[in-house]
């Protein structure tokens, strides 16, 4: 098994990382832009093997997509963050352009891969990868939703005093601070509703921690988080790799599921082999419905500034 990860940064040496640490993978091929940088970063993972007990074979490249030919899986993690001064407009005009770049050249050498995307703004370059690779719906999936539940499940145990992993909960809907809808009424303790726990008011309160969770981790580094998005990303890498049927929310192309259409948003999926094997419909409350109808409607705002 073959995994490509573009974008040798912080999210990406991460996400190699904890992809080699699980040792499902024969190689991890790190590509990056600046010269000697994926390399780079490739030998020092290369050097923890011995200590962290893996034998996945990480290598680096720099913009030789050759070297990623026949990855099973592909992450694109590239992007800028937004500059001071920057309109939204550019932002996604400079991603957009990378995204589509990066994208074709891995397809190009993988045809038959599974394309993961990261970058930034997430559910619109989802989208985009649609539009630009000519890869079935179900082999292309944005990674949001896997990284918001985790929050989601953080800010829950923390208001449980509970350990986490007696902890379940799903965030669905846009990968931005406005767009999750942190599904409140399906999260549970040991399978119990969480309601029963926790007052309507200390609820809201983890709801609105969750929607603001990779701006509350900004404000306090300086930069973006890169810890939890790589370890999200690893979860789906392997549930694919592995062919494990899990259910993770993931952004996906919609045709009339939840009453959406011609868009990507996060909704649970089953993940397998194949990609998206399947979209889970579930029961939402009337305010959880209203909530992902607003967030979709967000994200077919982004899709606009597209020029496709």
């Amino acid at each position: 098994m073959k995994i490509t990860v573009v974008g040798a940064g912080a999210v990406g040496a991460s996400c190699a990382e904890y992809i080699a640490i699980k040792n499902f993978a024969a190689e991890v091929v790190l590509l990056d832009i600046k010269e000697g940088y994926a390399e780079g970063k490739a030998m020092d993972l290369m050097q923890c093997s011995s200590l962290n007990g893996f034998d996945t074979k990480i290598t680096g490249s720099t913009n030789d997509y050759s070297k990623t030919a026949g990855s099973h899986i592909c992450v694109i993690t590239s992007g800028i963050p937004r500059k001071p001064g920057m309109t939204r407009e550019e932002l996604i005009g400079i991603n957009a352009g990378i995204v589509k770049t990066v994208s074709q050249n891995l397809v190009k050498h993988s045809p038959e891969t599974v394309l993961i995307v990261v970058s930034n703004p997430m559910d619109t370059m989802t989208f985009l990868a649609h539009q630009v690779t000519g890869l079935p719906k179900h082999k292309i999936i944005g990674m949001g939703g896997a990284l918001d539940s985790a929050r989601f499940k953080y800010r829950l145990a923390e208001a449980l005093e509970a350990p986490i992993s007696d902890v379940d909960g799903m965030v669905i809907g846009g990968h931005s601070d406005v767009g999750m809808v942190p599904l409140i009424s399906h999260a549970t303790r040991n399978s119990i509703k969480v309601s029963e726990f926790i007052s309507k008011e200390r609820l809201e309160q983890v709801k609105e921690d969750t929607k603001v969770g990779g701006a509350t981790l900004t404000k306090l580094l300086g930069t973006s988080a890169w810890y939890a998005p790589g370890a999200a990303v690893s979860g789906l890498v392997q549930a694919i790799a592995c062919d494990q049927k899990k259910i993770f929310p993931c952004s996906t192309l919609l045709n009339g599921e939840y009453g959406l259409n011609d868009l990507c948003i996060g909704v649970p999926v089953v993940l397998g082999a194949n990609g998206i094997e399947k979209i889970v419909e579930i029961e939402l409350s009337s305010a959880e419905k209203e909530h992902l109808q607003q967030s979709a409607e967000g994200v077919k705002k982004t899709n606009g500034l597209l020029n496709l």
